[in-house]
C-alpha cells in the first residue's frame, strides 16, 4: 500500500476524535514536542493526543499517542482592557474582530508515548517527532483502554493466549464526557511491588481495597496477605456474599481476619537480630543469648522457660542472671510469644482467600517482628516451591503471594526495623519466587529510600508536604516533573498511577468500592455530642461546688 494510502487508513482511525491542535516545533526536551490550540479544556495537562505518522520498518502508518505535559497562554485578549472590570469582553473582541470565547491561543507541551510493535510485541517510541504542521486529534478511549496497561493487546495474541488478570481501577481523569477504564495488569503489581503514597484523607486505603477488591475476583483468585495496624480492611469480609466476586463454578473469596489476640510468633522462628531488639541485652548478656541459640537450632520448638535453661547451662557463673530478667519480663509474661506455631502458612495464604491481620493490639516493635517472621517464612516457602528438590523438607508454597503493609512506614522506616532487611530482601528478590508486596504510607520521606525504590508500580494521591514530594520525585522516575506538579491539585479520589504496571503515567478516578468503607476519619463534632448526651444521661456524680467568686465554699479544702 502507498504511503498515501496508509495515511488515509490511519486518519479515518481517528477521524470520529475532535482535532485539539497543530504541531507547531520540537520541544527543548527530548521527546517532546510543541502544540498551539484554542481549546484548552480538551487538552489539561494529563490528557492524551493522537497523530497519525510513518514510522521505520512499518508498512502502514501508525497511530502516534502523546501525553500532554504543560499549558501556557500564549495570546489572548489585550490585559489592559481586561483589567477594567466595566469594558465587556465581547466588545473589546468585537473591536479586535475576534469572537471573544475562541481568541484565547495556548501552547501545548507533549511527549511522544509510541504505539505497539507486534514484532516485538511491546509498547515502542518511534523515537522521531511529528512534524511541523500534522494534525492532533484527542486519543480514542477504546485505545487507550488497551495501550494504557502494559499487556499485550487483545489484537496481538495468540489463539490459545489467555487474557492476563486485570484490576479495574476507575477511569480516565480527564475525560468527563466518555468513561475510559483504567486497568492494571495483575502480573506485573505482584511481580515488581507496588506503593500507594498519599496524605491522610485523601484515599490510599480506600484504593489499595479497590484493588484488593479485584484481585479477590473470579478472574483473578489471588493469595493475599494484609499487615493491618488499624483496622482499616475488617469490611472486606462482605466479598464473600457479594454478587460481585462470585461464579458459576462456585466460587467466591474467602476472608480469614485475625484480631490481635490470635497473633502470636513462634520463639525458634526468631532469629538472634529478633531476640536483640525484644530483649535488648548488654554485650556480655548477647554473648550468653547467642550461645543459648545456638544450643535450641535444632529444635523445632522450644519454651522461655528452655531458653532460659540453655543460658544457664553455658554460663552458671551468674551471667545469665540478667538476661533471665529481661526474659522473664519481655517474653514469658507476654502472650505474643509462643512455644508453638498459630502462623500456618497452609491457613494463611490460600488462592482466592486474602488474610487481614489486625494488630492495632500489638507494639510497633511487636508487629514488626511479626512482619519479619512471617515474610522469612514465605520467602522460604516460596524458594522452596520454585527453585527445591525433591528432597526438600522446607514447607512450600505452590503459588505466587501477595503481601500488603498499611503505614508501611511503620515496618520499612528510614531507620530501624526487624522487618527491614526481610523486606528489602523480598523487593529485590522476590519476583522470581512469586513473592510481591504493596507498600501503602502517608509518609513517603519516611520509607525506606531502597525499598521505595523498588516498587515498580506507583500510585499515587494528593501529597502537600515538601519532603514527600521530593521522595516521590526521587522514586517514580518515568512521571515527569509537570505530573508530578498535579500532586498537590489533586482531591480525594484521584491519582496518578505509573511505573511497570502501565505504558505511560496516567491521571485516574478511582472506581466506587463494592465493600463498606471503614477507614474514614472520625468526626470529632458528632462524638462530642454523643458523648455529652452520653454523659447527661448517666447517673450524675458530686462534684465539689464552687462559690460565685470561684473560691470553695465553706468546709472545703482548697488543693
Amino acid at each position: 500500500m502507498s504511503s498515501d494510502g496508509a495515511a488515509i487508513l490511519a486518519a479515518d482511525r481517528l477521524s470520529d476524535e475532535p482535532v485539539v491542535g497543530t504541531v507547531v516545533e520540537p520541544d527543548d526536551e527530548v521527546g517532546e514536542f510543541v502544540f498551539a490550540t484554542r481549546d484548552e479544556q480538551a487538552v489539561s495537562t494529563g490528557e492524551f493526543v493522537a497523530y497519525s505518522q510513518c514510522v521505520a520498518g512499518s508498512e502502514d502508518d501508525e497511530i502516534i499517542l502523546a501525553r500532554v505535559n504543560n499549558r501556557e497562554r500564549e495570546s489572548g485578549l489585550p490585559t489592559s482592557f481586561m483589567a477594567d472590570p466595566t469594558v465587556d469582553a465581547g466588545q473589546v473582541a468585537t473591536t479586535l474582530g475576534a469572537e471573544a470565547d475562541g481568541c484565547e491561543l495556548y501552547r501545548i507541551t507533549a511527549s511522544v508515548i509510541g504505539y505497539y510493535d507486534p514484532g516485538f510485541e511491546s509498547f515502542r517510541n518511534p523515537r522521531q517527532l511529528p512534524s511541523s504542521g500534522t494534525r492532533l486529534y484527542r486519543a480514542p478511549g477504546e485505545m487507550l483502554e488497551v495501550v494504557i496497561p502494559n499487556v499485550k493487546p487483545p489484537s496481538h495474541r495468540d489463539n490459545d493466549e489467555p487474557d492476563p488478570g486485570m484490576a479495574r481501577m476507575g477511569r480516565l481523569l480527564n475525560r468527563t464526557d466518555e468513561k475510559v477504564s483504567v486497568e492494571l495488569p495483575v502480573n506485573e503489581i505482584a511481580a515488581t511491588h507496588l506503593a500507594i503514597l498519599a496524605s491522610t484523607g485523601s484515599g490510599k486505603s480506600y484504593t489499595a481495597s479497590v484493588l484488593l477488591e479485584e484481585m479477590l475476583k473470579p478472574d483473578t483468585r489471588a493469595s493475599v496477605l494484609v499487615f493491618d495496624p488499624h483496622g482499616e480492611y475488617k469490611s472486606l469480609d462482605q466479598m464473600c456474599d457479594h454478587e460481585a466476586f462470585q461464579s458459576s463454578d462456585g466460587y467466591r473469596p474467602a476472608v480469614e481476619l485475625r484480631r490481635s489476640d490470635q497473633l502470636s510468633v513462634k520463639l525458634a522462628d526468631l532469629t538472634f537480630d529478633d531476640f536483640y531488639s525484644i530483649l535488648e541485652p548488654t554485650q556480655r548478656m548477647s554473648s550468653v543469648l547467642n550461645d543459648a541459640l545456638d544450643d535450641l537450632q535444632n529444635e523445632e520448638a522450644f519454651t522461655a522457660s528452655q531458653l532460659i535453661t540453655a543460658c544457664h547451662s553455658n554460663h552458671p557463673d551468674g551471667q545469665a542472671d540478667g538476661l533471665k530478667w529481661r526474659i522473664n519480663r519481655h517474653i514469658m509474661q507476654s502472650d505474643f510469644f509462643d512455644a508453638y506455631d498459630r502462623l500456618d502458612l497452609d491457613d494463611l495464604v490460600n488462592p482466592g482467600q486474602v488474610t487481614v491481620f489486625q494488630m492495632g493490639g500489638l507494639t510497633r516493635r511487636d508487629q514488626q517482628v511479626m512482619a519479619a517472621v512471617l515474610l522469612r517464612k514465605l520467602y522460604a516457602a516460596r524458594e522452596a516451591a520454585v527453585v527445591g528438590n525433591p528432597d526438600d523438607v522446607r514447607s512450600k508454597i505452590d503459588h505466587p503471594v501477595f503481601t500488603l503493609f498499611e503505614e508501611a512506614h511503620r515496618f520499612a522506616p528510614d531507620g530501624d526495623s526487624q522487618a527491614l532487611q526481610i523486606i528489602r530482601q523480598v523487593n529485590s528478590e522476590g519476583r522470581k519466587f512469586g513473592l510481591g508486596t504493596g507498600l501503602i504510607s502517608q509518609r513517603p520521606s519516611k520509607v525506606d529510600e531502597t525499598v521505595l525504590s523498588q516498587c515498580g508500580t506507583q500510585i499515587t494521591m494528593n501529597i502537600t508536604n515538601p519532603n514527600d514530594q521530593q521522595a516521590i520525585r526521587d522514586s517514580i522516575e518515568n512521571a515527569g516533573e509537570a505530573v508530578l506538579e498535579e500532586l498537590p491539585g489533586l482531591t480525594k479520589g484521584q491519582a496518578i498511577i505509573s511505573g511497570d504496571a502501565v505504558n505511560t503515567p496516567v491521571l485516574a478516578k478511582i472506581r466506587n468500592r463494592h465493600t463498606d468503607h471503614k477507614a474514614d476519619s472520625l468526626s470529632a463534632d458528632q462524638l462530642w455530642r454523643e458523648a455529652y448526651d452520653d454523659a447527661k444521661r448517666a447517673p450524675s456524680t458530686s462534684k465539689p461546688a464552687r462559690s460565685d467568686e470561684g473560691g470553695v465554699l465553706d468546709g472545703e479544702e482548697e488543693i
